[in-house]
């Protein structure tokens, strides 16, 4: 696999069977919002496209369970710390399965890796690296030969994304312990950690000098993970990745997400409307590293491309299909799985990939119209491992083509079917005409089967 390292700016081949992956996770005071959603779709592509090749990968993705930002929320809330990060990590998790993330081998929380963080601080502060100000223990950036060697910029360009205190002795130095008497001891003082720290200590703790992949959003480039490399070079004495991947910004309808904008776009919002698979194959629609453009518009057009996938499984009468995480040692020996693999592996080429599943669909179908038995069982295997390596096409296909209808409106829909029957054994066709006909405008669409009337909703 061929992946496009950040720093670097070139592609990295990336051989070895054994691969451990950080991902950025994120800091749980709010609900999961489109860009959680949009990094956490994509590194679980690269996973799968692992995974589906032999690999053993260790992944791990962390929670920013103390903060400013968590302290906030827990002034407005009246919650313990406890139980407002437990809320919206439980929360998050909800989202993510939704999506059919897998999930991570190790889920570690910054509360967890205290005293590991107090002793990255010491090993900085033994190698003159560090300076105390009254709120807390600073990073001296100037004596760092190397500082922005990982987002190589200028710090002018970055500056406006920098807390301005006049008290650092670089503008660019950034706080590794907050002095804070509410929480925990250390040689400092009590204090908590600065978020900066939290990932380093983890990754030092966890993977030692074997993390191949650190991967994020392209908004933690700088100042998070610059900040993070330079702690782990002057402390560790070391580089903190092999390899930075880092996943585009996510845009409403044009326009960066952002809170400061009132334009953060909540994952539990869009699942109100849109069933969790046709968000994550919408997510995957542009390659990881472009800027990503949400819009309703789109994310109904990308609803249809994804029937089509739907379609052919209904037309196979095929069960539910089971994901990596409820099954053992699959092996992928499919045409199709090895030549989207093969796509796949140049920097996750989603484009050309999707393209090439477009066309395996379109064919599949011509081939089953030529009554082509012997091909069904092919066809089946393929989709199997298509859906493990996408990500998608798990749902059982009454349920994906009904979805979106409450239960209610089901019985009802199942009384105004039994209604047209009778209607049709009376040969009253005028009335069973009416009932279909009023049965569309409701988006129900009926299909008379040897085996009965079946219904599907068009919800998008």
């Amino acid at each position: 696999m061929k992946l496009m390292d950040s720093v670097k700016k070139e592609k990295i081949h990336l051989d070895q069977k054994k691969i451990n992956i950080y991902l950025c996770g994120p800091t749980v005071y709010d609900d999961a919002h489109l860009g959680h959603a949009r990094s956490s779709v994509c590194f679980d592509l690269l996973r799968r496209v692992l995974i589906a090749q032999g690999c053993e990968v260790n992944f791990v993705r962390n929670y920013t369970d103390i903060d400013d930002k968590i302290l906030k929320k827990i002034s407005e809330s009246g919650k313990s710390i406890k139980e407002l990060t437990e809320f919206y990590i439980q929360s998050y998790e909800e989202d993510m399965k939704k999506l059919n993330v897998l999930d991570p081998n190790l889920k570690p929380r910054a509360t967890h890796f205290i005293e590991e963080m107090i002793d990255l601080i010491s090993r900085l502060e033994e190698k003159g690296f560090t300076y105390i100000l009254k709120d807390g223990v600073y990073f001296d950036t100037s004596k760092d030969k190397d500082y922005l060697s990982l987002s190589k910029r200028s710090l002018d360009e970055n500056i406006s994304r920098l807390v301005n205190d006049v008290k650092k002795k670089n503008e660019s130095d950034f706080v590794l312990w907050k002095f804070d008497k509410n929480f925990y001891e250390s040689k400092f003082g009590k204090g908590r950690p600065g978020w900066h720290t939290e990932c380093v200590a983890m990754i030092d703790s966890i993977f030692k000098d074997t993390l191949d992949i650190h991967a994020g959003g392209i908004d933690l480039l700088f100042p998070h993970h610059e900040n993070e490399s330079a702690q782990c070079r002057c402390g560790c004495e070391r580089s903190l990745a092999k390899i930075w991947l880092h996943n585009g910004f996510v845009k409403i309808n044009g326009e960066k997400m952002s809170k400061s904008l009132n334009n953060s776009f909540f994952l539990k919002d869009a699942l109100k409307d849109f069933m969790g698979e046709a968000l994550r194959f919408y997510l995957l629609n542009s390659h990881y590293r472009a800027h990503f453009n949400y819009s309703l518009e789109d994310l109904y057009a990308t609803k249809k491309r994804l029937d089509k996938f739907y379609r052919l499984k209904k037309r196979l009468d095929m069960d539910e299909i089971l994901d990596f995480d409820m099954v053992q040692n699959t092996t992928f020996q499919s045409d199709i799985a090895q030549k989207i693999l093969e796509i796949l592996n140049d920097d996750l080429n989603i484009s050309k990939a999707l393209a090439c599943l477009d066309d395996f669909i379109n064919n599949a179908n011509l081939e089953l119209d030529k009554k082509n038995k012997t091909l069904k069982q092919d066809i089946k295997n393929s989709l199997d491992e298509l859906a493990k390596i996408f990500g998608f096409g798990f749902i059982n296909t009454k349920e994906y083509f009904q979805w979106g209808v409450s239960e209610d409106k089901k019985a009802w829909i199942e009384n105004e079917i039994l209604k047209r029957n009778e209607a049709k054994k009376e040969k009253d066709f005028k009335k069973a005409d009416e009932i279909r006909e009023n049965l569309i405008k409701e988006g129900i669409f009926l299909q008379d089967t040897p085996n009965g009337t079946i219904w599907e909703y068009e919800n998008a």
